[in-house]
């Protein structure tokens, strides 16, 4: 009964350190990374906690592609749900220390992050305007609300493979006239 219960417990112990362990991207990591675009890109990030994105769609036609329709309080609402856990790419960096980070097929579709000193300057979602209980973001070309909470959601990261990402390098061996 023992042995069973300890080789449990070593099994547990071995599954989970196979997996990717996650940390918080923040201006540190940034920094010291000193990562360029193309590095960037290459890195693999994720996001902390849910994003559900909402917009109010108005009468006339409406055309959906990414995303579902629900009905809140008797209006049409788009809604496109960004799932914690959720594997993202950066497509651009938009200035400063800013990532638009894309965690669709499409690079139109992106989410803006940058450092928030408020909470140990972790890469947070930015918005375009603050309001008390939603804010305001822009994604694929339009304006959507986000929940006060899902504002705070963190972009995540791989430590040990992203600094793999950074530290890949080679020395030319040089060539000679035959």
């Amino acid at each position: 009964m023992k042995t069973t219960f300890l080789l449990s417990i070593l099994a547990v112990l071995l599954l989970s350190s196979c997996g990717p362990t996650l940390t918080p991207f923040t201006q540190q990591v940034y920094e010291q990374g000193n990562f360029n675009d193309g590095e960037l890109k290459r890195i693999q990030f994720y996001l902390s906690d849910d994003i559900v994105l909402r917009r109010e769609l108005t009468g006339g036609r409406t055309r959906v592609v990414q995303g579902e329709i629900k009905i809140v309080n008797g209006r049409k609402v788009e809604q496109v749900v960004i799932p914690r856990g959720t594997p993202g790419t950066v497509v651009l960096q938009p200035g400063g220390n800013r990532l638009a980070v894309s965690f669709e097929q499409s690079d139109e579709q992106y989410l803006v992050f940058g450092p928030n000193p408020t909470m140990g300057d972790r890469y947070t979602l930015l918005a375009s305007d603050q309001r008390p209980r939603f804010s305001i973001v822009t994604y694929g070309g339009k304006k959507w609300r986000v929940d006060r909470d899902d504002s705070y959601a963190t972009l995540m990261v791989d430590l040990e493979k992203a600094n793999s990402v950074a530290v890949r390098s080679r020395t030319a061996q040089g060539r000679t006239i035959d």
